[in-house]
């Protein structure tokens, strides 16, 4: 039987039997109820704002948005709100701006499911909790140089094969201009040139093959 002062949570993934497998663990627990499941961004925020729930667990990754949007609308309205990623996008980038926007902790998907409700448990604590290895991420991350906004788009342009003329025209600026973002972004990231820049920007998944 389920305890009175049972943990709620509400799931947030847009796959279905990831859903299912986490909603079996959870089931398993006395002192945790499932309460509701969202399949993505828009639904959460929904759900939130009905169920108000203990814990919510996030994939990074979902079909309307990414994590961090939804997690900043949930937390302006909720500061009180415990999430908790539970993903396979581990990049630095990832964990850094999911925590930034606020989240709690974050779980590899890889995790035994184990870890994983050991990470809902200290996070319905208001405690941090991270796989091995992604807290260390999240702090070279965070003693890094900012990529801004404009920066960016330029580093979108150098995934898709874009020479400094395509930028230009793509981005509506001076050839001169496009120069000095790419300085600076070769600068930030340590690259000595184009495809260096790229390789790293995507290791660290600042940005990603699949949004091409």
């Amino acid at each position: 039987m389920k305890s009175s002062s049972a943990t709620r949570i509400l799931i947030v993934d847009d796959h279905a039997m990831v859903r299912l497998a986490l909603a079996g663990a959870i089931e398993g627990r006395d002192d945790l109820l499932l309460v509701g499941e969202a399949e993505n961004g828009a639904k959460a925020l929904n759900l939130y704002r009905t169920l108000r729930p203990d814990v919510v667990t996030m994939d990074y990754k979902l079909p309307d948005c990414d994590s961090p949007e939804v997690i900043a609308a949930i937390t302006a309205e909720f500061p009180e709100a415990r999430i908790l990623l539970l993903s396979i996008f581990e990049t630095e980038e990832c964990v850094y701006r999911a925590t930034t926007a606020g989240a709690l902790g974050y779980v590899s998907k890889a995790s035994e499911v184990d870890e994983m409700i050991t990470g809902i448990r200290a996070v319905a604590r208001g405690e941090a909790y991270f796989s091995a290895g992604l807290e260390a991420k999240l702090g070279e991350r965070s003693s890094r140089n900012e990529i801004s906004p404009r920066e960016l788009e330029v580093l979108n342009c150098l995934l898709k094969g874009l020479s400094n003329k395509e930028i230009s025209l793509a981005l509506h600026m001076a050839r001169s201009t496009v120069k000095h973002h790419l300085e600076r972004i070769f600068t930030k990231l340590g690259a000595k040139d184009r495809t260096q820049a790229v390789t790293t920007a995507v290791q660290r998944g600042i940005v990603r093959l699949e949004d091409l």
